[in-house]
Protein backbone atom coordinates (compact mmCIF):
# COMPACT_ATOMS: atom_id res chain seq x y z
CA UNK A 1 0.00 0.00 0.00
CA UNK A 2 1.30 3.17 -0.93
CA UNK A 3 1.41 6.48 1.76
CA UNK A 4 -1.75 7.48 2.89
CA UNK A 5 -3.47 9.76 5.51
CA UNK A 6 -6.32 9.51 6.92
CA UNK A 7 -7.82 12.41 9.09
CA UNK A 8 -9.20 11.21 12.40
CA UNK A 9 -9.72 14.58 13.84
CA UNK A 10 -9.08 18.39 12.66
CA UNK A 11 -10.28 21.02 14.90
CA UNK A 12 -8.42 22.99 16.79
CA UNK A 13 -8.13 23.40 20.94
CA UNK A 14 -11.80 21.72 21.11
CA UNK A 15 -13.96 20.01 18.53
CA UNK A 16 -16.33 21.31 16.35
CA UNK A 17 -20.35 19.86 16.84
CA UNK A 18 -19.58 15.81 15.61
CA UNK A 19 -16.08 16.33 15.26
CA UNK A 20 -12.69 15.44 16.73
CA UNK A 21 -9.16 17.50 18.03
CA UNK A 22 -6.33 16.47 15.95
CA UNK A 23 -5.29 12.93 15.09
CA UNK A 24 -4.41 11.27 11.66
CA UNK A 25 -3.88 7.79 10.46
CA UNK A 26 -0.99 7.05 8.81
CA UNK A 27 -0.79 4.00 6.26
CA UNK A 28 2.63 2.92 3.98
CA UNK A 29 5.02 0.62 4.09
CA UNK A 30 3.56 -1.99 5.85
CA UNK A 31 3.31 0.24 8.58
CA UNK A 32 0.41 1.87 10.38
CA UNK A 33 1.14 4.81 12.86
CA UNK A 34 -1.53 7.13 14.87
CA UNK A 35 -0.48 10.82 15.06
CA UNK A 36 -1.68 12.55 17.61
CA UNK A 37 -4.73 11.34 19.45
CA UNK A 38 -6.91 14.71 20.53
CA UNK A 39 -10.37 13.82 21.96
CA UNK A 40 -12.71 12.45 20.29
CA UNK A 41 -10.14 10.10 17.73
CA UNK A 42 -9.98 7.06 19.35
CA UNK A 43 -13.50 6.51 18.28
CA UNK A 44 -12.76 7.78 14.76
CA UNK A 45 -9.76 5.69 14.69
CA UNK A 46 -11.99 2.21 15.20
CA UNK A 47 -13.57 3.10 11.78
CA UNK A 48 -10.77 2.63 9.81
CA UNK A 49 -8.52 -0.53 11.60
CA UNK A 50 -9.28 -2.28 14.94
CA UNK A 51 -6.67 -1.05 17.56
CA UNK A 52 -4.80 -4.32 18.05
CA UNK A 53 -3.11 -3.31 14.08
CA UNK A 54 -1.46 -0.37 15.49
CA UNK A 55 1.91 -0.23 14.94
CA UNK A 56 2.95 3.18 16.74
CA UNK A 57 1.69 6.18 18.04
CA UNK A 58 3.42 9.72 17.69
CA UNK A 59 2.48 12.63 19.77
CA UNK A 60 3.47 16.08 18.74
CA UNK A 61 3.47 17.78 21.69
CA UNK A 62 1.85 18.21 24.97
CA UNK A 63 -1.42 20.64 24.75
CA UNK A 64 -4.38 18.39 25.62
CA UNK A 65 -6.29 18.65 22.10
CA UNK A 66 -3.21 16.54 21.00
CA UNK A 67 -2.76 13.34 23.18
CA UNK A 68 -5.06 13.49 25.62
CA UNK A 69 -7.07 9.94 24.37
CA UNK A 70 -3.71 8.06 25.53
CA UNK A 71 -5.16 7.41 29.13
CA UNK A 72 -7.82 6.03 26.83
CA UNK A 73 -6.08 3.86 24.62
CA UNK A 74 -3.82 2.43 27.52
CA UNK A 75 -6.87 1.33 28.75
CA UNK A 76 -8.02 -0.55 25.82
CA UNK A 77 -4.52 -2.12 25.17
CA UNK A 78 -4.43 -3.52 28.56
CA UNK A 79 -7.62 -3.94 29.89
CA UNK A 80 -9.79 -4.61 26.50
CA UNK A 81 -6.42 -6.31 24.46
CA UNK A 82 -4.66 -7.23 27.22
CA UNK A 83 -1.19 -6.48 25.35
CA UNK A 84 1.72 -4.75 26.33
CA UNK A 85 4.43 -2.50 24.60
CA UNK A 86 2.41 -0.19 22.20
CA UNK A 87 5.30 2.15 20.88
CA UNK A 88 4.74 5.57 21.65
CA UNK A 89 6.85 8.22 20.29
CA UNK A 90 6.29 12.01 21.84
CA UNK A 91 8.30 14.58 23.99
CA UNK A 92 9.31 13.96 27.84
CA UNK A 93 6.44 16.49 28.44
CA UNK A 94 3.91 14.07 27.17
CA UNK A 95 5.03 11.10 29.20
CA UNK A 96 5.01 12.76 31.81
CA UNK A 97 1.55 14.44 31.56
CA UNK A 98 0.39 10.79 31.14
CA UNK A 99 2.78 9.10 33.54
CA UNK A 100 1.01 12.06 36.06
CA UNK A 101 -2.76 10.99 34.82
CA UNK A 102 -2.44 6.52 34.62
CA UNK A 103 -0.84 4.94 37.36
CA UNK A 104 1.45 2.44 35.48
CA UNK A 105 1.68 3.31 31.49
CA UNK A 106 4.47 1.02 31.36
CA UNK A 107 4.36 -1.81 30.16
CA UNK A 108 1.40 -1.17 28.11
CA UNK A 109 3.07 1.95 26.52
CA UNK A 110 6.96 1.47 25.15
CA UNK A 111 8.18 4.99 25.88
CA UNK A 112 10.41 6.45 22.74
CA UNK A 113 11.21 10.08 23.57
CA UNK A 114 11.93 12.28 20.92
CA UNK A 115 13.22 15.69 19.84
CA UNK A 116 14.80 18.39 17.82
CA UNK A 117 16.44 16.24 14.88
CA UNK A 118 15.76 13.31 16.08
CA UNK A 119 14.84 10.25 13.00
CA UNK A 120 13.33 7.24 14.01
CA UNK A 121 11.81 4.11 11.42
CA UNK A 122 8.40 2.75 12.61
CA UNK A 123 8.27 0.09 9.62
CA UNK A 124 8.82 1.23 6.53
CA UNK A 125 8.14 4.89 7.47
CA UNK A 126 11.05 7.02 8.37
CA UNK A 127 10.18 10.09 10.70
CA UNK A 128 11.92 12.65 11.05
CA UNK A 129 11.73 15.81 13.71
CA UNK A 130 11.94 19.64 13.78
CA UNK A 131 10.93 21.78 16.67
CA UNK A 132 8.05 24.55 15.83
CA UNK A 133 7.30 28.13 16.88
CA UNK A 134 4.98 27.25 19.70
CA UNK A 135 5.19 27.67 23.47
CA UNK A 136 5.82 24.14 24.71
CA UNK A 137 8.08 21.71 22.99
CA UNK A 138 6.43 20.64 19.93
CA UNK A 139 7.79 18.40 17.01
CA UNK A 140 6.35 19.01 13.44
CA UNK A 141 7.10 15.79 11.42
CA UNK A 142 8.17 14.23 7.71
CA UNK A 143 7.13 10.95 7.00
CA UNK A 144 9.09 9.34 4.53
CA UNK A 145 8.01 5.75 2.59
CA UNK A 146 9.18 4.28 -1.15
CA UNK A 147 9.73 7.71 -2.34
CA UNK A 148 6.77 9.80 -1.04
CA UNK A 149 6.67 12.15 1.47
CA UNK A 150 4.15 13.90 4.19
CA UNK A 151 4.94 16.73 6.33
CA UNK A 152 2.98 17.48 9.43
CA UNK A 153 3.40 21.25 10.85
CA UNK A 154 1.54 20.00 14.15
CA UNK A 155 0.64 23.32 16.07
CA UNK A 156 3.37 26.38 15.14
CA UNK A 157 3.71 30.12 14.66
CA UNK A 158 5.03 32.09 11.88
CA UNK A 159 8.77 31.41 13.06
CA UNK A 160 8.92 28.04 11.74
CA UNK A 161 9.02 26.76 7.91
CA UNK A 162 8.27 23.63 6.72
CA UNK A 163 11.68 24.15 5.05
CA UNK A 164 12.92 22.76 7.77
CA UNK A 165 11.70 19.57 7.03
CA UNK A 166 13.46 18.86 4.11
CA UNK A 167 12.99 19.35 0.29
CA UNK A 168 10.42 17.53 -1.84
CA UNK A 169 7.12 17.43 0.68
CA UNK A 170 4.40 15.95 -1.53
CA UNK A 171 1.73 16.75 0.71
CA UNK A 172 2.22 19.34 3.73
CA UNK A 173 -0.66 19.19 6.52
CA UNK A 174 -0.71 22.50 7.97
CA UNK A 175 -2.22 24.24 10.59
CA UNK A 176 -4.50 27.31 9.72
CA UNK A 177 -6.00 27.83 12.96
CA UNK A 178 -6.61 31.36 12.21
CA UNK A 179 -8.42 33.76 9.92
CA UNK A 180 -6.08 36.47 8.75
CA UNK A 181 -7.48 38.95 11.06
CA UNK A 182 -6.83 36.98 13.69
CA UNK A 183 -3.13 36.85 13.02
CA UNK A 184 -0.74 37.73 16.01
CA UNK A 185 -3.41 36.88 18.64
CA UNK A 186 -2.42 33.11 19.28
CA UNK A 187 0.61 31.22 18.83
CA UNK A 188 -0.64 29.33 15.38
CA UNK A 189 -0.93 30.33 11.66
CA UNK A 190 -3.87 31.73 9.39
CA UNK A 191 -4.91 30.00 6.40
CA UNK A 192 -2.89 32.67 4.48
CA UNK A 193 -0.03 32.32 6.62
CA UNK A 194 -0.24 28.42 5.70
CA UNK A 195 -0.77 28.95 2.00
CA UNK A 196 2.74 31.11 1.92
CA UNK A 197 4.43 28.76 4.34
CA UNK A 198 3.60 25.75 1.74
CA UNK A 199 4.58 28.15 -1.15
CA UNK A 200 8.09 29.00 0.03
CA UNK A 201 8.49 24.97 0.76
CA UNK A 202 7.66 24.24 -2.84
CA UNK A 203 5.31 21.74 -1.47
CA UNK A 204 3.47 19.41 -3.81
CA UNK A 205 -0.08 19.50 -2.30
CA UNK A 206 -1.22 21.76 1.21
CA UNK A 207 -3.66 20.22 3.48
CA UNK A 208 -5.19 22.61 5.70
CA UNK A 209 -6.32 21.23 9.34
CA UNK A 210 -6.55 22.47 12.92
CA UNK A 211 -9.13 24.95 12.16
CA UNK A 212 -10.62 26.90 14.75
CA UNK A 213 -14.42 25.20 15.62
CA UNK A 214 -16.69 28.70 15.29
CA UNK A 215 -15.41 29.42 12.26
CA UNK A 216 -16.37 28.49 8.96
CA UNK A 217 -13.69 26.03 7.66
CA UNK A 218 -14.30 27.38 4.00
CA UNK A 219 -12.83 30.89 4.88
CA UNK A 220 -9.73 28.74 6.45
CA UNK A 221 -9.47 27.16 3.16
CA UNK A 222 -9.97 30.36 0.61
CA UNK A 223 -7.19 32.02 2.82
CA UNK A 224 -4.67 29.20 2.25
CA UNK A 225 -5.99 28.96 -1.57
CA UNK A 226 -5.05 32.80 -2.16
CA UNK A 227 -1.58 32.46 -0.89
CA UNK A 228 -0.65 29.32 -2.12
CA UNK A 229 -0.35 29.11 -6.20
CA UNK A 230 -1.04 24.91 -5.64
CA UNK A 231 -3.65 22.37 -5.09
CA UNK A 232 -5.46 23.26 -1.72
CA UNK A 233 -7.65 20.90 0.11
CA UNK A 234 -9.53 20.88 3.15
CA UNK A 235 -8.93 18.35 6.02
CA UNK A 236 -12.37 16.37 6.83
CA UNK A 237 -12.79 14.15 9.22
CA UNK A 238 -12.93 10.52 8.38
CA UNK A 239 -11.15 11.04 4.62
CA UNK A 240 -8.20 9.80 3.23
CA UNK A 241 -5.45 11.73 1.33
CA UNK A 242 -2.90 10.31 -0.42
CA UNK A 243 0.25 12.30 -1.34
Amino acid sequence: MGLSLTVLGCSATYAAPGGACSGYLLRGAGATVWVDCGPGTLANLQRHLPLGELDAVVVSHVHPDHWCELPVVRNAWKYGLQRDGLPVYTTADVRHAVEAVVDGAEPTFAWHEVAEGDRVDIGGLGFRFSRTDHPVETLAMRIDAGGTSIGYSADTGPGWSPEALGAGLDLFVCEASLLAHQEGTAPHLSGRQAGLAAGEARVGRLLVTHTWPTNDPGDHLREAAAAFDGPVELARVNERYDP
